[in-house]
């Protein structure tokens, strides 16, 4: 009998320092994975994205040209990360068709109901988004919802943006609390989230009804169709 203890031991130890191997191997790749970018979308793979509340990549954007590109005859589907976020550093080229209207949303949880065909994202009322607009001819022209803004809530300062036809180069960061816009090399928006000025801001605008209003801290990043014709391409992202 003491014989046999003495055999189970070792394999129990052995057993032990496999599975903490193992669990450090994990912590290894996770840190690589921080702090190095990774293609979202590079021209031809989509494996990283997925229809909103869907499993597959929808038939309401295809890849044309090395290009995301919304179908503008097909009932509108935003497209989500398949990963979620927390801090991060997205970049990404947009342009649109004439009028064209889109965004960037972030923290976004699956909870609200698509609503194919009316132009409007399922999460639109509940997530801060990124604007994406021809500035010229869309008919909305309040600053505060222009092309770069953190949409209804702070106009972009300083915008360069290009003629529609041309892509625009974006970028989104959100790190510990702090978000920053750019467009075309130009930071136009800055703001600190919970802080006094942005919760003054959000009673004066459109979503002042909404109490779960950006409550969310971290989730999907979410690329919207909104009826209209729009093309993205070269998106990375970093987590930070």
């Amino acid at each position: 009998m003491p014989q046999h203890n003495l055999t189970i031991k070792p394999a129990t130890k052995i057993t032990g320092l496999f599975f903490i191997a193992f669990l450090c191997i994990i912590n290894i790749t996770n840190a690589q994975h921080k702090g190095k970018w990774v293609t979202l979308f590079g021209g031809k793979s989509v494996a990283q994205l997925r229809g909103y509340n869907m499993d597959s990549f929808p038939t309401a954007w295809k890849v044309e040209d090395g290009a995301l590109v919304t179908q503008p005859d097909i009932p509108n589907i935003d497209l989500v990360t398949k990963q979620t976020y927390t801090n991060f550093d997205l970049i990404l080229q947009w342009k649109v068709s004439k009028a064209g209207n889109s965004g960037v949303f972030y923290n976004v949880q699956e909870t609200a109901k698509q609503e194919s065909g009316n132009g409007n994202s399922p999460n639109w009322l509940d997530n801060f988004e990124m604007q994406i607009l021809d500035d010229i001819n869309f008919n909305d022209k309040e600053p505060k919802r222009s092309a770069g803004s953190l949409y209804d809530l702070i106009a972009p300062q300083n915008k360069k943006l290009k003629p529609i036809g041309e892509y625009n180069t974006a970028r989104l960061l959100v790190n510990k609390g702090h978000v920053e816009h750019w467009l075309n090399g130009v930071k136009v928006v800055e703001y600190d989230l919970g802080s006094t000025n942005l919760n003054g801001l959000i009673s004066k605008s459109k979503f002042k009804e909404n109490p779960t209003f950006a409550t969310s801290t971290s989730g999907h990043i979410m690329f919207q169709h909104h009826g209209q014709k729009i093309w993205l391409k070269n998106i990375k992202i970093k987590s930070l």
